[in-house]
């Protein structure tokens, strides 16, 4: 008997070819699908909502009123998760808000040797045949902790989107983050 591990694909054999080949059925390739699209509002730990500012080149969190969060101008994110062949590592997901007119896409890019997160004008793929710096894996927050979730940034394990005060912005960045750290300002619900 064999035990499979939870890494591994089951496949069933379809057909014994000639020279005893066997061919398979249902081999998953490594590209990443879209799978479902979510609408919802980002909230840190002190429930403020993450708003995207293109024309100031910032995404913070912001305390945000009623009346604000209703007209919605870049707070309302379109969560598009996409199946994966590894799902040990979370859901992937890309981000996307719409502002005024136009769409705009997380993604991250290393600037004088810092990660930092951007906002790009334009539409996220349905397909993406590799890696891609606009992936990130949704993970729970803590195990006991299940509607809150933090995300982790696919090319570069252990960065975590987080907030970081600077003056009184509460500024959406990347923040590396040890294996069993648990760090608030990574917290985030949808």
């Amino acid at each position: 008997r064999v035990e499979m591990s939870a890494e591994e694909i089951l496949v069933c054999p379809v057909e014994l070819g000639k020279n005893f080949c066997l061919y398979f059925d249902e081999l998953e390739c490594d590209a990443l699908c879209q799978e479902k699209t979510l609408h919802r509002v980002l909230r840190n730990v002190n429930s403020q909502l993450l708003v995207v500012r293109p024309d100031l080149n910032v995404a913070a969190f912001e305390d945000v009123t009623d009346q604000e969060m209703h007209s919605g101008k870049g707070m309302h994110f379109s969560i598009h998760c996409y199946k994966t062949t590894t799902p040990l590592a979370g859901m992937p997901v890309a981000f996307s808000v719409q502002v005024e007119n136009k769409r705009y896409y997380m993604c991250c890019e290393r600037e004088c040797g810092e990660m930092i997160v951007r906002f790009k004008e334009g539409e996220v793929p349905k397909e993406i045949p590799g890696e891609s710096n606009i992936i990130f894996f949704k993970k729970t927050f803590t195990s006991c902790c299940s509607k809150a979730f933090k995300f982790e940034y696919s090319m570069e394990q252990g960065m975590f989107l987080a907030f970081q005060e600077e003056g009184y912005l509460r500024k959406l960045i990347l923040k590396k983050l040890s294996k069993d750290e648990v760090d608030e300002t990574m917290k985030m619900s949808l």
